[in-house]
């Protein structure tokens, strides 16, 4: 195996655990948004954390998080609770910053 091939290979090496680290951190951001809504909603326990898995369900609809979004803002509307997309997805990104961490940390 030439330099080169070892070098391609720990590229692609390092792009597969980049990759799996986000998927980790958005399903995590996801399962944190899940609690948070659910806290919104009035909804604990056992519930709570079921509700939080039918958030990481939704992102599986379509890429990217307009599928979490619009599962989220619907559940929202139906309990009455007022809240804007855009306060929402300035909420995704603070817990997405927590989920990286929590990742990088291994928690």
């Amino acid at each position: 195996m030439t330099t080169f091939d070892k070098r391609e290979e720990g590229f692609e090496k390092k792009f597969a655990l980049d990759e799996e680290q986000k998927f980790k951190a958005e399903a995590r951001r996801n399962r944190l948004l899940g609690l948070w809504v659910a806290e919104k909603l009035g909804i604990s326990g056992d519930a709570a954390g079921a509700y939080a898995r039918e958030v990481i369900a939704a992102d599986f609809e379509q890429p990217g998080d307009n599928d979490v979004v619009h599962k989220v803002m619907r559940d929202l509307s139906a309990k009455g609770v007022a809240l804007t997309e855009q306060q929402l997805r300035v909420q995704m990104d603070a817990l997405m910053a927590e989920a990286i961490a929590q990742v990088k940390a291994g928690t």
